[in-house]
């Protein structure tokens, strides 16, 4: 079995170590454009070691942000303050990898650190959001706009559309978000897609919207590029999507040219009861491996070298995706290897604090 600090070969790209930034939405863009705050925060990053640096959540349209200050590449303005990004992280030896996402029904919502929580008025810049079915995620949300047929090809097409400009800022690994409650994760599931028509009813309309996407955003990205999908693997609800759910989808994506299966959980259905500890979502990445014969990605409450390279060990999961103790720690990764014994570059610049006998990156 490989280790944490192994490489990681997907088409034609290469990590290299199973160590992924977590996409981790930071509402510092101006109307969708990346700031220096973006790259400082994604930089910092590659410069601590990790082998992929996913962007955040990225709008693919202005109506799929979750608030005005999200991150976006929904018109062609905002390619080149990517693309200083792609070329920074690049240049540091991480992969550059981006988020696609549509908000839906939890979009024209406050920034979480904002004493006023709930609805952003159109007055002060807000807007309808849309989704698959009318009803608020929560009194104080927005009432969602239903999606007609016409509205669905948009979606689609934004999806295309964004991943075109991606590809053009130089994202390699490219995320297709369908998790944590936004568009496409109330697509998947009853608990809040109630339509009757093909996108709706039984599992298979439920699916029909990702399954899209997927082929749209395949067919503009190239073929060396990999594409991976965030799922809510359940959203602990007897009235949700469930792990089973998860494994027949993932079974089908694999088919259709996805390519890893980044596991989370929950955000869909409020109320619930999550059993949050240590690695409390490992369990679905390994399952759907196991059974739907792809490759996975996990994220949760991992914090200790010990505990990702014993995912990776273990063949629970192909790649560990860390979220805030990256934010704690930009240089984990660093961290890591000398804690697990591993010879890793340090930049240049840095040498001088690391531990004797490391390897320069450029020696």
């Amino acid at each position: 079995m490989p280790s944490l600090f192994d490489p990681l070969a997907l088409r034609g790209v290469t990590l290299k170590n199973r160590i992924a930034v977590s996409p981790m939405c930071q509402y510092s863009a101006s109307d969708g454009f990346a700031t220096d705050w973006h790259l400082v925060h994604l930089g910092s990053r590659a410069v601590g070691g990790a082998g992929l640096v996913m962007a955040e959540a990225t709008a693919v349209s202005a109506e799929g942000r979750i608030s005005p200050e999200d991150l976006g590449l929904w018109k062609d303005d905002q390619i080149p303050g990517l693309a200083r990004i792609c070329e920074f992280v690049t240049g540091q030896g991480a992969v550059p990898g981006i988020q696609l996402a549509h908000a839906g029904r939890k979009g024209s919502t406050r920034r979480p650190w904002e004493s006023e929580a709930g609805l952003v008025p159109e007055a002060e810049g807000g807007w309808e959001p849309v989704a698959p079915s009318t009803g608020a995620f929560v009194p104080g949300y927005p009432e969602p706009r239903e999606l007609d047929q016409a509205g669905i090809d948009g979606v689609v097409a934004s999806f295309a559309a964004c991943a075109r400009r991606a590809t053009t800022a130089g994202f390699r690994v490219f995320e297709i978000h369908a998790a944590h409650g936004y568009l496409l994760n109330q697509f998947l599931s009853p608990a809040s897609n109630r339509r009757t028509d093909g996108y709706g009813g039984d599992f298979e309309g439920r699916i029909r919207l990702v399954r899209e996407i997927v082929a749209a955003v395949r067919g503009i990205v190239p073929d060396a590029a990999p594409v991976w999908v965030r799922l809510s693997a359940t959203d602990w609800s007897p009235e949700g999507w469930t792990l089973e759910d998860s494994v027949e989808l993932a079974r089908r994506l694999g088919r259709e040219g996805v390519d890893l299966i980044d596991c989370s959980s929950g955000g869909n259905v409020p109320g619930v009861k999550i059993p949050v500890g240590p690695g409390y979502q490992t369990a679905f990445a390994e399952r759907i491996r196991r059974e739907a014969g792809v490759l996975t990605g996990t994220v949760g409450m991992i914090t200790e070298p010990a505990q990702a390279d014993h995912i990776i060990r273990t063949g629970q999961a192909d790649v560990v995706l860390l979220a805030r103790e990256l934010l704690r720690d930009p240089y984990w990764p660093l961290r890591a290897a000398r804690s697990l014994g591993v010879a890793t570059a340090w930049p240049a610049q840095y040498l001088r604090a690391a531990p004797k006998g490391s390897p320069s990156r450029n020696p």
